[in-house]
């Protein structure tokens, strides 16, 4: 932009942050409707617009005998939106949605059109982008042969169990959630598995016999179907249905992401703050992501867990406990959520990511001019580096 202010790209704008704050918006919303989804069976790869949601391709590849291997909690995120902030699902063996890429297309703030795909050189440092490199105008995904899964919902687990049979736990279904609000014990475990194991309780916590909703007092009729009912892999990954309000509707979340390794330990650093987070707290998750080698990605070179929070729209009172939390998991290593709440800065965040720097010389390199740079990059990435 001659002007010098910066620009940015409006996604389903699930975000918690100001990182796609800028003083002019790209909005693709039309690109939904023009692109086509290009499936490619000889590739086993799906090629889709920047706005295509997750729900919207799931239909497309239902009706074509195909899956994705993996889904975040909510459908109705944009998949450019959510492979450029690496968001994630759930599942030991599983990665997060970006490292189901196979290239993509960029548009720089020169109109230069940059199409990039795994084995070139700068693609990891170019899925996980958070938006800063250029416009993203098309994603090749991989993809699978369609399969169904059954939901499980196990209750009240208690802690020591989870921490004694914490590998198991995460091992017992394709993708599991424990959802929790710092209790004397968690809420609730969410086992997707894709076989007919029925088993009756988990290590003591009994199979639920009527629909959930991870948080406390909504609707049931909101999330996917459970209590084993066979169905779409796309029906039974993500916690919500497409067609109705995600999550409360009304909050805030932060998510931090520590080594797998680290997950007790980080846990019982977490629980000694309870009385500090749990007033604030709708609920809290656990999901376990496996590693990737994308630059920018928070599982980068480490199997990890994901400690997530839906907080109550208290800003102020959210950003004091989320600098608690911060100041708990200092010592593990603890990378936030892109769009996520977290108060870090630049120097905090640098020693996470080895390749940061190559980012940087990459941003650099595409947008010269720090067209899609703002307040945000400048504060949690690049500190003092002139955009």
């Amino acid at each position: 932009m001659a002007d010098g202010a910066s620009l940015q790209v409006r996604g389903t704008r699930h975000s918690f942050t100001s990182i796609g704050d800028a003083a002019a918006l790209i909005v693709l919303d039309r690109l939904e409707k023009a692109a086509a989804i290009v499936i490619d069976r000889a590739a086993m790869s799906v090629s889709v617009g920047p706005a295509v949601t997750y729900a919207t391709l799931a239909d497309a590849l239902n009706r074509e005998g195909l899956a994705l291997g993996n889904l975040a909690s909510l459908p109705h995120i944009s998949v450019a939106g959510a492979v450029t902030t690496a968001t994630h699902g759930s599942g030991d063996r599983e990665g997060n949605l970006a490292t189901s890429v196979l290239g993509l297309q960029l548009v720089t703030a020169t109109g230069e059109v940059i199409d990039t795909a795994q084995g070139d050189d700068w693609f990891e440092g170019m899925v996980v982008s958070l938006g800063k490199l250029g416009v993203v105008t098309r994603v090749t995904l991989s993809v699978q042969p369609y399969y169904e899964l059954r939901q499980y919902v196990y209750e009240e687990l208690e802690w020591e169990q989870l921490f004694a049979h914490f590998d198991e736990i995460t091992a017992a279904g394709r993708s599991v959630s424990v959802f929790h609000r710092f209790g004397a014990r968690t809420r609730e475990v969410w086992v997707k598995r894709d076989c007919d194991d029925q088993r009756p309780d988990l290590f003591g916590a009994p199979a639920a016999r009527r629909p959930h909703n991870p948080v406390p007092g909504a609707d049931p009729a909101n999330c996917t179907p459970q209590l084993g009912r066979p169905g779409p892999w796309s029906e039974r990954l993500p916690h919500f249905q497409a067609g109705f309000t995600p999550s409360s509707g009304e909050e805030i979340q932060s998510e931090f992401f520590v080594a797998r390794g680290d997950a007790v330990a980080a846990l019982r650093a977490l629980l000694a703050l309870a009385d500090e987070i749990r007033p604030l707290l709708l609920v809290a998750e656990l999901r376990t992501i496996a590693r990737d080698s994308l630059w920018l990605s928070p599982q980068y070179g480490r199997d990890s867990v994901g400690l997530h929070f839906t907080w109550r729209r208290l800003q102020s009172d959210v950003e004091r406990v989320v600098g608690l939390i911060e100041a708990a998991l200092e010592d593990f290593g603890a990378r936030p959520h892109w769009g996520k709440l977290f108060t870090a800065d630049a120097a905090s965040i640098a020693p996470c990511y080895e390749r940061l720097a190559d980012f940087a010389q990459l941003r650099e390199g595409l947008d010269p001019l720090g067209v899609f740079a703002n307040d945000w990059l400048r504060e949690h990435l690049l500190g003092v580096r002139q955009a």
